[in-house]
């Protein structure tokens, strides 16, 4: 199952040209800096924009066409999605519960999806849904619209920058409930950002926008760690890496994450056993021995091996490695490199300094 999306468009000196094919019951991020198109192909996906030269189907279902023959396009109520906005957009005079259940009750009931109840729970609302709207945080506002989005048991869920007037405390509560959920819905769910630390949480795929066209995609862990990207250099460079709780020590208070690269010790986590996570790297965060060292604080120390080296300014250069075939970044002082004599194909033991877990 898939949504195929061919879209070819040009107003006021701005030209789009996008070809994709959107993987189904996935988090595909759309990322790029402001006036790529991010928004405009989520329009256009949504029905709101009729871009006349744009084909797209969903699940083999034409949602639009411009066939020689006969042009379809199916109006957005009848494509069975749901948007979530910036802003949310509630209805003011309707409680959160009113709010709610409107995107419910547009549903039929033998429709499969999220019940309002499941989204109260899944967005914890429970406390909030007595409540009138215009006394809610902006954090509390997004929460309803989200929940009001499932409950009208979309085929594709879209998502616009929804974190992005929200205070930092609120994005992170929000993030977290969203990635609960991505593991409980079986849509596609199309997420536009311009924040690396929610596509690097929430994402399984990612498309890189630049200018109206794309500029690759794929999946979020490779195209994160693409050197010929900028993505890949500066301060923001990272690697995510898939992670199951393994185990908890409490004489030492951490948290051992089994992976494929091998076992991340982190501070104490009131985390299930057996429970999905990811680990982030900075690439700063990482450091490179030719040998395994033994007496340092060090305590997260893989074998890897160098697989590319890229120039990354006048004194830094950035390594991919391949960690038991996960890729992972690394970004050192060129005088490092050079005393290490490091070039690809060397086998090293990568040290990361500091894990997140996102």
């Amino acid at each position: 199952m898939s949504l195929d999306i061919k879209l070819s468009a040009s107003a006021n000196g701005f030209n789009l040209d996008i070809d994709l094919s959107l993987s189904a019951n996935k988090v595909t991020a759309i990322f790029g800096p402001s006036g790529s198109g991010k928004t405009s192909l989520l329009r256009t996906i949504a029905g709101l924009d009729n871009q006349r030269s744009s084909g797209i189907s969903f699940n083999g279902e034409t949602w639009q066409s411009n066939g020689r023959a006969k042009a379809v396009f199916l109006p957005t109520h009848k494509r069975k999605l749901a948007y979530v906005f910036q802003e949310p957009s509630l209805f003011e005079h309707l409680s959160v519960m009113a709010n709610i259940e409107y995107g419910a009750n547009r549903t039929s009931t033998d429709q499969e999806g999220i019940s309002p109840e499941q989204a109260i729970a899944a967005l914890e609302l429970t406390k909030l849904v007595e409540r009138d709207v215009d006394t809610l945080s902006g954090g509390e506002r997004q929460r309803v619209a989200i929940a009001r989005a499932l409950c009208s048991k979309p085929r594709v869920l879209l998502m616009d920058e929804p974190l992005s007037a929200l205070d930092e405390a609120s994005k992170k509560e929000i993030l977290k409930m969203l990635v609960r959920l991505r593991n409980q819905l079986s849509i596609p769910i199309i997420y536009v950002s311009h924040s690396i630390s929610e596509v690097a949480r929430l994402a399984d795929d990612l498309v890189l926008l630049e200018r109206g066209s794309v500029v690759t995609s794929g999946d979020v862990q490779s195209i994160l760690t693409q050197l010929d990207l900028s993505l890949a250099h500066g301060s923001d460079a990272e690697s995510i890496i898939d992670a199951v709780v393994a185990e908890h020590d409490e004489e030492y208070g951490l948290t051992y994450l089994e992976s494929r690269v091998g076992r991340f010790s982190v501070a104490r986590k009131e985390l299930e056993l057996g429970e999905s996570v990811r680990v982030m790297l900075s690439a700063k965060d990482v450091s490179l021995t030719l040998d395994r060292q033994r007496d340092t604080s060090i305590l997260n120390i893989f074998p890897a091996m160098i697989t590319e080296i890229k120039h990354a300014g006048p004194s830094q250069v950035t390594l991919k490695l391949n960690a038991n075939d996960v890729p992972v970044l690394a970004s050192l002082t060129k005088k490092s490199a050079s005393l290490m004599k490091l070039e690809t194909g060397m086998k090293v033991y990568l040290q990361a300094k500091s894990v997140a877990l996102l």
